[in-house]
Parts: C-alpha cells; sequence; structure tokens
C-alpha cells in the first residue's frame, strides 16, 4: 500500500488552479520540491521508473511512469543523479520543447568535462535546459524555519547611530591599545632592556604605563558586558559571569588608586616620601640618643 503524507494546500487568489508541473524522480528531494509546489497551488505529477513502488510522496501528487509524466506537463524538474539519465534518449520525442530544469550538483569539482546541464542539452537536444535550485538542500525545504537557512527579520538600523555603534569602536579600540601597552611593559622588563633606561624611565613604564594599562584593559571588559552586568537575566544560577569575576581584583585596585591620588592624600604621601614626619621633635631627639621620658 502506498505511503502518503498530507498536505495542507494554501488558499490562491486565482479561482484557476496553476499549471501542472512534472518532477523526475521521487527521491528526498524530489518529494520536498514537489510538497512545496503542492502546498503553493501547483499541480505535481511525479515520473519515476517503478510508479507503484514510489512511497513517502505529498498527498494529491500522481505518479506515473517517466513517459506519461512528461506528456502531461511542458515544465519538467529533473531530481535524479547525472548516472540516471541515459533513459531521457528514449523520450527525445516527448521531451522536445519542453522545459527541462536541472537541480543536481556534482560531488566533486570538475568531475565530469561537461556540467550536468551541458550533458542533459547533448543528451536532449530538441529541449530547453534551465538550471535552478541546485542551491538549496532537501532538508532546508523540509524543515524551513527550523533550518539555519532562516531568514532573519530585518532590522532598520541607521549604520551610523551613535546608540550603539560606539559600543563596538570603543571595545575594538581600547583592546588593541591596552594589548599594545602590555606587550610594551613587557619589553621594558626584559633586563636586556630595562639596563638601558634610567630610573626615571624606567618608573614611568612601569607606573604610569601601567595604570594606564590596566585602565584599557579593564574599560575593554566593561565595555564588553555592557548592560549585561547589572542584569539578572545574563545571571545564570545567581552567579556572575566569568569576566565579571575576574574585574573584582582590578577595579578595586583602580579605586584604591583614585583614592591615593586625591589632592588632599596625595599631597601628604608626596610629603612622607620626602622624609616628612609628623612629629619633628621626636625625631631628632631620637636622632641625638635622648629621650622625654
Amino acid at each position: 500500500m502506498e505511503k502518503t503524507t498530507d498536505v495542507l494546500l494554501l488558499t490562491t487568489n486565482s479561482s484557476e488552479k496553476q499549471e501542472t508541473v512534472c518532477i523526475f524522480g521521487t527521491g528526498d528531494f524530489g518529494r520536498s520540491l514537489g510538497l512545496e509546489m503542492l502546498q503553493c497551488g501547483y499541480s505535481i505529477v511525479f515520473g519515476s521508473r517503478n510508479p507503484q513502488m514510489s512511497s513517502l510522496l505529498p498527498n494529491g501528487a500522481e505518479v506515473l511512469s517517466y513517459s506519461e509524466a512528461a506528456q502531461k506537463s511542458d515544465i519538467i524538474i529533473i531530481a535524479i543523479h547525472r548516472e540516471h539519465y541515459d533513459f531521457l534518449t528514449e523520450l527525445t520525442e516527448v521531451l522536445n520543447g519542453k522545459i527541462l530544469v536541472d537541480v543536481s550538483n556534482n560531488l566533486k569539482i570538475k568531475q565530469y568535462p561537461q556540467s550536468n546541464a551541458e550533458y542533459l542539452a547533448q543528451l536532449v537536444p530538441g529541449a530547453h535546459m534551465v538550471k535552478a535550485f541546485n542551491t538549496i538542500s532537501a532538508w532546508a525545504l523540509q524543515s524551513r524555519a527550523l533550518d539555519a537557512s532562516r531568514q532573519a527579520i530585518a532590522k532598520k538600523e541607521s549604520p551610523f547611530s551613535t546608540s550603539t555603534a560606539w559600543l563596538s569602536d570603543s571595545y575594538i579600540a581600547m583592546g588593541m591599545l591596552g594589548f599594545f601597552l602590555f606587550v610594551l611593559l613587557g619589553i621594558t622588563s626584559l633586563p636586556s632592556v630595562s639596563n638601558m633606561v634610567n630610573w626615571r624611565e624606567f618608573r614611568f613604564v612601569q607606573s604610569k604605563l601601567g595604570y594606564l594599562t590596566l585602565i584599557l584593559c579593564t574599560a575593554h571588559t566593561l565595555v564588553y558586558g555592557g548592560k549585561r552586568f547589572l542584569s539578572p537575566s545574563s545571571l545564570v544560577w545567581y552567579l556572575p559571569s566569568a569576566y565579571v569575576i575576574a574585574l573584582i581584583i582590578p577595579c578595586t585596585v583602580l579605586v584604591i588608586k583614585f583614592i591615593l591620588i586625591l589632592p588632599c592624600i596625595d599631597k601628604t604621601l608626596t610629603r612622607i616620601r620626602k622624609g616628612w614626619e609628623r612629629n619633628p621633635k621626636f625625631s631628632e631627639s631620637a636622632l641625638n640618643g635622648k629621650s622625654d621620658i
């Protein structure tokens, strides 16, 4: 008993039924393409070498022999392998003046000296050859939107939108600059390089450029996270992401450094580095070996 699959035929705007399309081949691609065309309102007739053994065909499609199927349509889709094209020479008179649509692809590049369409044109010189449907698979036809080739909804956004474009540009720019300074710090840490610079130059590179590198790399990660840092939907098991945890130490260092460079604190620290003491009398007596006690 022949197996069939039910198809929900789509209504068409025209009351007249559309033309009949013939498909040679009842394989995966032929069945998938026939199903789609049936849903578009076309009348489908399949051509098979064994019409009685053909199964899993769409409900509403007719299965006949190659010769009988070709006589019912002027458009014939060839959905069979190149190795089985030889039978077409027996249908030369039937296929004369008809449109043959080649949907095949070879397994290898330059597998044959001629393309499949050229080979078909030689076998049936009286037919009109067309190449189509060879850039889509049977799986894509069957799965439709579930496949990776589904169409995405077009978002009409200006490519120069200031709300989002600057984030990606800043993310890339800070990452590249931070990486460059990080490499520079590593190079100046080499003994062969550090011995060639004086202490002031070495301190500038390791201190000033070091904090600048830390700021750029931290900002690079902050821009990457964006709004996801405080978004509950981005938390898995109510735990922050790895890049959020990685920011704890650098952010803490930067906050402490920002506090230390405040004028009221930096001034005092600078005086301490220069030798200032809170109780100079006590320091003088200690140096003279005397005590106030």
